[in-house]
């Protein structure tokens, strides 16, 4: 199971940290992402990490989103920097594990302009 949590209304140019912590699983052997869906769009992925620790992001939040782990806590982190009213949306954090997909339940980021 994950649990996500973190999210808020923040101003543009203000950062968030998203937090996802994941329950009855061998969190350090499995990638973890980040995905979001803002209203009436495609959920799309926003950011990935390996279980070696290497990353990717879309290309709408490089240089701005930085993803990390912690094993010991069994959590991933999205921290979120200069924030645009287009970061608006609900975001769900993602793994697969032995072939079972699991999706967080989601947090809300909404960025005022």
């Amino acid at each position: 199971q994950l649990q996500a949590s973190g999210g808020g209304l923040v101003q543009a140019g203000g950062s968030l940290r998203l937090s996802c912590t994941a329950s009855r699983f061998k969190f350090s052997l499995n990638a973890m992402s980040w995905y979001r869906q803002a209203p009436g769009k495609q959920r799309e992925l926003v950011a990935g990490i390996t279980s070696g620790g290497s990353t990717n992001y879309a290309d709408s939040v490089k240089g701005r989103f930085t993803i990390s782990r912690d094993n010991a806590k069994n959590t991933v982190y999205l921290q979120m920097n200069s924030l645009k009213p287009e970061d608006t949306a609900g975001y769900y954090c993602y793994c697969v594990t032995f072939g079972v997909a699991y999706w967080g339940q989601g947090t809300l980021v909404t960025v005022s302009s």
